[in-house]
């Protein structure tokens, strides 16, 4: 469930990550972009016995993630965390988080993780990529390429429109 097509970008996560988040983040993540955070893609991902019941290993389209579990009623299902993804995986040991209900991780949107299958129940979370133009503007965290940007509506991918952009590489704004 995309939040911004339900109205939630204005008076909740836009205040949030400006008023709240980004005072942290320029503490925690001033290398990785989080003092000049400028954009996001808030969501609520779900999973249910009879859908997904876990997430494999991946890093996030953002500069800094911000991961709430919201509820339900739901057994196991942790997070687990390797290393930067730029670190081989067979080089990569994993520490496993019990996720609790009402709590939140905040992490580097590149830090490799996933979700560990659930047993029972259903398990809600609130997921918001946070991005830095300032960052992806000069090298997409998805190709490694220098983007080369077309239009796109509200925040897109978090990239700016910049004249010095290469036109043989291209970056999805979706």
């Amino acid at each position: 469930i995309l939040l911004n097509e339900l109205g939630f970008d204005k008076g909740f996560i836009i205040p949030l990550r400006e008023r709240y988040l980004q005072p942290l983040t320029s503490l925690l993540y001033p290398d990785c972009g989080g003092r000049c955070l400028d954009s996001h893609k808030a969501f609520v991902v779900k999973y249910d016995m009879n859908e997904d019941l876990d997430l494999s290993y991946h890093y996030d389209n953002a500069e800094v993630t911000l991961n709430v579990s919201l509820g339900k009623e739901f057994t196991d299902g942790n997070l687990f965390f390797g290393d930067m993804r730029q670190v081989p995986v067979s080089a990569t040991e994993c520490t496993e988080i019990e996720h609790r209900v009402t709590e939140g991780l905040l992490h580097r949107g590149q830090h490799m993780h996933g979700a560990l299958p659930i047993s029972c129940g259903q398990r809600w979370n609130l997921i918001i990529w946070m991005r830095a133009s300032q960052e992806r503007n000069k090298l997409c965290p998805m190709c490694n390429r220098r983007p080369s940007l077309v239009e796109g509506d509200g925040f897109a991918d978090g990239f700016t429109k910049h004249p010095e952009a290469q036109q043989n590489d291209s970056c999805a704004l979706t």
